[in-house]
């Protein structure tokens, strides 16, 4: 598979559920503190992207108006979610309005709750021979069921997160990127999640919270 000599830019698509929604699966802990780790969960993912060398955009989908300003202030422009019900039509639409905006970049698709995310890791992804080499592609997360980023040409770009979102990938045709990627595979969805998060260093917006909280 032959690499570009040039790398290619990517414009990463982020959906963000309102926090006040978001990670009912952190249980023992209080409804109010579930929504602001939510909240910084997206923050630390959107700016740990704005950071990586080969992203050149990120949008984010949300339909929550207030936390939208937040996320705008870290330099990512939010849009409507225009499906909050069906992730992967959200994802279809925001990648289509990505293309608008940024026609020479290719898009990405990435969860919103990789608080640990480090910049170095998203850039090894999109460098890999896989996507690099211009095919449909994902990486699994920690527990190598579901998929944290997924990527392809806009022409091609059709997700399949859910339940057993890596087999539904695989089975889609789209290619596993390998190697450790360990930030990058470690979303967070219960309390054991984000306690290994936490060991491997989670963003700011996450620590200060986590810390007020009395947390890891």
């Amino acid at each position: 598979m032959s690499v570009p000599a040039h790398p290619p830019t990517y414009a990463v698509v982020v959906p963000v559920k309102p926090p006040a929604r978001g990670k009912s699966r952190l249980v023992g802990i209080a409804d109010g503190a579930r929504e602001e780790l939510a909240a910084a969960f997206a923050l630390d993912t959107v700016t740990a992207c704005l950071a990586a060398e080969r992203v050149g955009a990120v949008l984010v989908a949300t339909d929550d108006a207030r936390f939208s300003a937040a996320l705008a202030a870290t330099g990512a422009p939010c849009i409507p979610d225009g499906d909050s019900s069906d992730l992967n039509a959200t994802l279809r639409q925001t990648a289509a309005e990505a293309h608008r905006r940024w026609p020479s970049m290719r898009p990405v698709a990435l969860c919103a709750d990789l608080p640990a995310l480090d910049p170095a890791d998203l850039d090894a992804a999109l460098a890999s021979p896989v996507l690099a080499g211009g095919v449909a592609g994902f990486v699994a997360d920690a527990a190598g069921i579901g998929t944290t980023l997924y990527s392809a040409s806009w022409e091609a770009f059709d997700p399949r997160y859910g339940e057993g979102s890596r087999r539904a990938h695989l089975d889609a045709g789209a290619v596993e990127v390998t190697g450790p990627l360990t930030t990058l595979r470690r979303d967070v969805d219960d309390l054991p999640d984000l306690q290994a998060a936490a060991a491997l260093g989670v963003g700011g917006h996450t620590r200060r919270v986590l810390d007020r909280l009395g947390l890891f």
